[in-house]
């Protein structure tokens, strides 16, 4: 294989993989620390501490706690239908790549090769699938606390609360999930697209996962 025919497609897409990758990573670091910088890690502790009073008085706050989480609901659902429609359609899309290919044959689109293509719908196919299975799991996990919450006893409230958080963290997995894969589908007009997207894909979500910057000390304070 003559890597020299397409140099864009082996340094720009790793370089905006491991640049949302090294970005989540850093944000699941901060996230989980101490003294959590993020809004992501900030978030989870609030609902830990809202989780805490539904389910320590579940006879007053149960009607109140499933009709919260109903918003959780929605998103994770609507995240669902949506990556299962973009897959579905990126499968039907598929069958004509190899003619649509030939209308891009200058170097700044990268290779369109038959197995280069196959591995840009393969790649993001297996993304929205990732994304379709996170959210659908959040679902199960939401609508199973629903039940959990207004449990009789005290015997299920540690279960209702690690059914919520599992069902937020699944959530926003399956949604990142999916704009990164929305990223990649620009794959398919070339590597430089797909770049562009990712920085601009990382700086929407520091602007939204981060307060005052990365290690302000105002959010410390």
């Amino acid at each position: 294989m003559d890597l020299s025919r397409y140099p864009l497609d082996l340094i720009l897409m790793p370089l905006s993989i491991c640049l949302t990758a090294g970005y989540h990573a850093y944000l699941w670091h901060a996230s989980n620390a101490k003294n959590p910088v993020s809004n992501v890690g900030l978030s989870m502790k609030r609902r830990k501490a809202w989780a805490q009073t539904i389910v320590d008085d579940n006879n007053k706050k149960g009607i109140l706690g499933v009709q919260s989480l109903r918003n959780s609901l929605m998103s994770a659902i609507l995240s669902a239908s949506i990556a299962i429609l973009i897959s579905t359609s990126l499968a039907a899309l598929s069958n004509n790549a190899y003619n649509s290919r030939l209308l891009l044959r200058h170097a700044v689109f990268g290779s369109q090769t038959g197995p280069t293509v196959a591995l840009k719908f393969a790649s993001s196919s297996l993304l929205l699938l990732f994304s379709f299975l996170c959210s659908s799991m959040a679902v199960w996990c939401l609508v199973e606390a629903n039940f959990l919450i207004n449990a009789p006893g005290e015997l299920f409230q540690g279960q209702a609360q690690r059914m919520l958080k599992r069902g937020w963290v699944l959530g926003l997995v399956g949604s990142r999930a999916l704009y990164v894969t929305l990223s990649i589908l620009l794959w398919s007009f070339g590597p430089v697209p797909v770049a562009l997207s990712s920085v601009a894909l990382v700086w929407v979500f520091y602007n939204l996962d981060f307060i005052n910057g990365i290690g302000s000390k105002e959010v410390l304070s």
